[in-house]
Order: C-alpha cells, then structure tokens, then sequence
C-alpha cells in the first residue's frame, strides 16, 4: 500500500539519522542541495518542453496554479488573523529596510532556470526519455541531503512543542492550506487526494514542485512549482507592510520559507521577538511537506 511513499521518502529518513558537526561538510550538503534543486529544475523544464501540445499544456499550469493559488490564500488569511486575536504580542519597532527587490529576483532565478529547460528542450532535436529516470535519482540524493539539513537545523523537539505560537501557525496553515487543496480541487475536477498533495507544498516551492512532477507529472509538477513560488513572493512583499499589526498571520502566510528564506526579512522588520516563532513554525512546516505530498500521493495511487 504505501511502498511507493516508502521508496521515495527512505532517503530523508535516512539522512535523518546523520548527525554532523563539521561546519564544513554542512556548508558542502547545503551547496550540494542547492545546486541539485537547480539540476532537478531544469529537468523540470526539460519534461515541460517534451509535453505534446506545449501551448495548450502552460495554460493548463497557469489555470492550476490560479486557482490553487486563490482559494489558499483565501483560506488562510480567514483563519490565521484569528490566532493574532487570540495570542496577541507585538512585533519590535525596526526601521531597517533590506533589498527585497533583490530577494525577489534571487527567488526569479529558479524560474529562469525552469524557463531556460523549456526554451532548451524545445530546440534540441534529442528524445527527451532520459530526462524521468535521471530526475527520480536526483530526488533521491535530493531528499537525502534534505534529512541531514533537518537533523542539523539546531531545533530539539522540546523547543518546538514549547513554542506555542509557532506550533499553532503551522497547524492553522496546513489545515486552512488542505482546504483550500479541496475547494480547489472540486473547482478544477480533480481528485481531493490530489488537491490535499498539491496543498501540501506549504511554501517550500522546489521540493514540492519536484515531488508532484514525480508523482503526477510535468504539468502539476510545474503548477506546484509556481503556486509555492508565488506565496514567497507575496510574503516578501506583506512582511513590510503587515507584520506590526498581524505578525502571526504574516509569518503563517510566509510558510515553510518563514524558517529560511523570509527569515531575514522578519527578524529585520518584525524584530527579534517574531525569529524563535518563525523557526518553529517554519520548520514543522518544512517537515511536513514530505510527509503529506507522499502521504498524499500514495492514497491518490491506491
């Protein structure tokens, strides 16, 4: 029953166990990780460019995306603002401003680098069949390296139920997410246990776009790619504007990326009080992801 989910998901339980204290192989995991999502990326669009009927398949994408995108923000915003009522506390008056222009583009490379797979695979004259094969191996080192950036992320399990605020954003995000998946879903006629996978992506845009290309294919795979992408760009552009009256509901929208990513925009703007919530929440998110896509994915396959 769940051998598929098992195949795929060994590799982070694996890299899971590793525990490792030498800074410098930590930085090499991390450089490896990125570069490998980059690879995995670019597969991506390679798959993209070798759908038949190109130009009818990106409107496709595009409509998923929309929708997805849509009816999870909706649902968010009308759940998280409720945890800001209930656990008020105000975010450090900070004037600092950082480049977000420049984080935005740093977030625009990876779609340049799914955009130059398309435009590559469209103008070279090879069969693309190798492409499926080399990106499953490629998620398996991928999710490897991911299990031991996780066990090293510095996090007990104390910290993280003792954070109460950061431990209920990321229930509130992933209930509120898994039903925007539904609506969603029931918009768009497809299966509700393959809008709950898609709804399961929480942010972390080039894991979750690799796992749904995996599963369901180029097309829902770039869809989940773009639905994650654009909740870090709308988070980069609501931190300035919506974390000294909301902080839960900002760092809740932000996501997994509220760990990474968005950090420094939130430690920078909401101050230090918002960084501990942010981590936790961030990273129970971020531990989520795989676990609910390929949960998910396996139920969807039955």
């Amino acid at each position: 029953m769940f051998s598929g989910m098992l195949l795929i998901f060994s590799p982070l339980i694996v890299g899971y166990f590793f525990s490792v204290k030498n800074n410098t192989w930590l930085n090499l995991i991390n450089r490896a990780t990125s570069y490998l999502i980059y690879v995995i990326l670019f597969l991506m669009g390679l798959s993209i460019a070798a759908l038949d009927n190109l130009d009818s398949n990106i409107f496709v994408i595009g409509k998923y995306s929309a929708v997805f995108i849509a009816f999870m923000a909706l649902c968010n915003f009308a759940v998280l603002p409720i945890i800001d009522k209930l656990l008020p506390f105000e975010a450090s008056s900070n004037q600092k401003r950082l480049p977000l222009y420049h984080m935005a583009l740093d977030s625009c490379k990876l779609l340049v680098v799914v955009g130059s797979g398309i435009i590559i695979g469209i103008l070279q004259p090879y069969s693309l069949t190798w492409v499926t094969q080399s990106s499953e191996w490629i998620l398996l080192l991928l999710l490897f390296f991911i299990g031991i950036q996780l066990r090293n992320s510095g996090l007990t399990l104390k910290q993280i139920v003792l954070n109460k605020r950061g431990t209920i954003i990321a229930a509130v995000v992933v209930v509120s997410c898994w039903i925007g998946g539904i609506l969603a879903a029931l918009t768009l006629n497809v299966p509700i246990l393959q809008g709950l996978a898609m709804s399961s992506g929480f942010g972390w845009y080039s894991l979750s776009g690799i796992l749904m290309g995996d599963a369901y294919g180029p097309i829902w795979g770039g869809s989940s790619f773009i639905i994650e992408l654009t909740r870090e760009l709308i988070a980069l552009v609501l931190i300035p504007m919506l974390i000294h009256r909301r902080p839960c509901t900002t760092i809740g929208y932000a996501g997994a990326t509220a760990m990474d990513f968005t950090l420094p925009v939130i430690q920078n703007i909401g101050g230090v009080r918002c960084v501990p919530i942010a981590i936790v929440s961030g990273f129970i998110l971020s531990l989520f992801v795989p676990i609910f896509m390929l949960l998910f994915v396996s139920l969807s396959t039955l």
